[in-house]
């Protein structure tokens, strides 16, 4: 399985254009994000939103962002034939932790990294997630609180390469949690304090972690409302957190117009949740026919990665992750399967979310197949990792559909992904905000 990042010196290398100043060029240490002009000549465009492809259109993206969309492929300045591609969306990813490594398997790690190697491995991450076809991303917790906002900061400034960020701090849990890094062997007194900066013990606490997260530059928030599968003792989907906890959470988050999400595997604390307030749910393997009927009635996302199970299963077991890890993967991947399978029939809304940081960054489009075969449309997958994932982010406006006025993010494929799923696996071409990343 191949890991290699792409390195920002590939930024400067020549692309064949009419005019090559949509190329994203390096200036120093850094470069003009969101800058581009370059009209795009696509053989059929999905927008995101629409139910069906569009033959031979054309996206004109302007300083970065999408002027117009026209059936001609007559334009001045510089251009792109794509004329034998498929053009979608700059996709979404709902659920990643960006500047955390691959392996989860020596967790220990954590113990000894600094705030400069987490970034580190934030940035080899975000470059690897924007060439494959994720131009934003949500990173929803890191143990190492600040990395992330750090990796946003600086892909916003143009001095790295990655995804638009939408960063949620640390993991408020409760002590020994799913979101509190606690290892087998190593005493409480080893676990450095950055490390549990939103461990929180009472609704109080609760509440002023929030707003620490809020006040130190979160975007979102997420708490742990239930156990985690690769956590070390304890039962995957047990409560961790109380309503009234969760609620605490969710009213610093709506007072500041942040969206709340929760991880949450138990059909006890999925409606816990919902009931709280919160806007999405993470994982939601066990819920049960209420806990969807609550979703479906509230409106509130749940973001499944469908695909993670097989990954630890073969990946986890060759690389040596611990041996309670595995049973509880394989306890509840195909329980969380039937889950999503039951609640995209019944309405909830699915959002694109992969649990990257448990697999290799890059892999994010895999679970794609997963979904389609377990019942969802093709442009309904689509959909959720573009325009759908986009509005329960907040950010309908910016991103998420190739419509004017929008960020100018757009990926290529050969072939028709309606067709064949699996196409958005080895993306073509990267485009965002007019910048050509790959190609």
């Amino acid at each position: 399985m191949c890991r290699s990042p792409f390195f920002l010196a590939a930024l400067a290398m020549p692309i064949a254009l009419s005019s090559a100043t949509a190329v994203a060029q390096t200036v120093g240490p850094t470069y003009q994000p969101d800058s581009g002009t370059v009209a795009v000549h696509c053989g059929q465009l999905i927008d995101g939103f629409s139910d069906a492809a569009m033959p031979g259109m054309t996206v004109v993206i302007e300083s970065g962002r999408v002027a117009r969309i026209v059936d001609s492929k007559s334009h001045d300045g510089p251009s792109l034939d794509l004329s034998d591609k498929t053009c979608l969306p700059g996709l979404i990813d709902t659920h990643t932790h960006i500047a955390e490594e691959d392996e989860v398997g020596d967790l220990a790690r954590f113990y000894t990294m600094s705030r400069e190697e987490n970034l580190a491995a934030g940035r080899r991450n975000a470059q690897t997630t924007l060439h494959a076809g994720f131009t934003t991303a949500r990173n929803l917790g890191s143990y190492i609180g600040w990395a992330a906002r750090d990796l946003r900061d600086g892909i916003n400034s143009g001095k790295f390469v990655g995804p638009r960020l939408q960063v949620a701090g640390f993991y408020l849990t409760v002590p020994a949690g799913g979101g509190d890094l606690v290892i087998p062997g190593y005493d409480e007194q080893q676990i450095p304090q950055h490390l549990r900066m939103g461990v929180s013990r009472d609704t109080g606490e609760f509440r002023r972690n929030a707003q620490k997260a809020v006040d130190g530059g979160a975007g979102v928030l997420k708490l742990i409302a239930s156990g985690a599968v690769l956590a070390f003792g304890g039962v995957p989907g047990a409560p961790e957190m109380t309503e009234e906890q969760i609620r605490a959470v969710v009213d610093v988050g709506h007072a500041a117009g942040l969206k709340v999400t929760a991880h949450a595997h138990g059909a006890q604390s999925i409606k816990d949740s919902i009931n709280a307030g919160v806007d999405s749910i993470e994982h939601a393997s066990l819920a049960d026919d209420e806990a969807i009927a609550l979703a479906v009635e509230n409106q509130v996302a749940f973001s499944m990665d469908v695909y993670n199970g097989d990954y630890i299963a073969t990946a986890g077991v060759e690389q040596g992750w611990p041996d309670e890890f595995i049973r509880k993967n394989n306890e509840t991947t195909e329980a969380q399967r039937q889950v999503f399978s039951k609640a995209y029939r019944a309405g909830v809304p699915i959002i694109y979310g992969t649990d990257s940081g448990v697999y290799p960054h890059g892999d994010n489009a895999r679970q794609f197949v997963i979904m389609v075969e377990r019942g969802m449309s093709a442009m309904d997958a689509i959909k959720s990792a573009t325009s759908l994932a986009a509005h329960h982010m907040g950010w309908s406006g910016d991103v998420g559909a190739l419509e004017p006025g929008r960020y100018g993010d757009l990926i290529a494929v050969e072939g028709d992904p309606l067709d064949d799923i699996s196409l958005l696996q080895a993306v073509d071409v990267v485009i965002k905000g007019g910048l050509i990343f790959k190609q």
